[in-house]
């Protein structure tokens, strides 16, 4: 879509404010009855339809140079063919006031009245034009939201896509987790068990020491106990100059 800085558009609008005015000027000539102020009234359409005629044939040109290559200039056919169309239109209106006036400032009656019926056949070509735009801006700003809408619909199945995926990786991440408190809390039980199975064999053992210690008199108690100093002397220095 053009864009509103567009210096067509910039230009076309002064050429409409310029015809606007020159129309004004122009009733203001047909029904004014005093032949001074009818001279320079015609005076003043004619000035201005040359003016307007000129700054027309420049934005022909300009429409020239842009057709050579309209994708550099970011327009396409359609909007050339609409350009044309105006400077057309807007030509015509300005060469059919022009005429009416150079008719009326020459008293040729008849003839004034075939120029005045001819502008006044004209289309309005600024309200013709206008409407186009202002369609062709509807056209493409609902093409616009279109798009932007399926941009935002796509970006948010992207979202979802990549949160489906981290959702995926978290439950992952928590079975391997549970896997692993499943190992760990087997572990535990067997230490549990063995720790148990320790427990019985030192009571086991403590009872029968007792046993034994109850039976033998008090010299084999010593006895005992010097020989077992020995067994852990004897078993120190063999770990030691080993």
């Amino acid at each position: 879509m053009p864009s509103a800085q567009d210096p067509f558009y910039v230009v076309k609008e002064e050429i409409q404010e310029s015809i606007d005015k020159l129309q004004s000027t122009f009733h203001r000539w047909e029904n004014t009855a005093d032949a001074g102020e009818r001279s320079r009234l015609s005076k003043e359409v004619i000035a201005g339809c040359e003016s307007i005629e000129w700054q027309v044939d420049e934005l022909d040109k300009a429409i020239s140079v842009a057709s050579r290559d309209p994708s550099w200039y970011g327009i396409d056919e359609v909007e050339l063919e609409s350009r044309r169309r105006w400077t057309g239109d807007a030509r015509t209106q300005v060469s059919t006031t022009k005429k009416a006036a150079v008719a009326g400032g020459s008293k040729n009656n008849a003839s004034l009245n075939g120029m005045h019926r001819e502008l006044m056949r004209l289309p309005n070509s600024h309200q013709t034009t206008s409407d186009q735009y202002a369609s062709k801006d509807n056209d493409d700003f609902i093409e616009s939201e279109s798009d932007r809408q399926m941009l935002l619909i796509k970006k948010q199945d992207e979202e979802l896509d990549e949160l489906s995926l981290s959702v995926q990786r978290i439950g992952g991440v928590g079975l391997t987790i549970h896997e692993e408190l499943l190992s760990q809390e087997k572990i535990i039980d067997e230490l549990g068990n063995e720790m148990d199975s320790t427990s019985n064999r030192l009571d086991f053992v403590q009872k029968k020491v007792a046993m034994v210690m109850k039976k033998a008199s008090a010299k084999g108690q010593i006895m005992m106990i010097l020989g077992l100093l020995a067994l852990f002397i004897f078993l120190f220095i063999l770990v030691f100059f080993t």
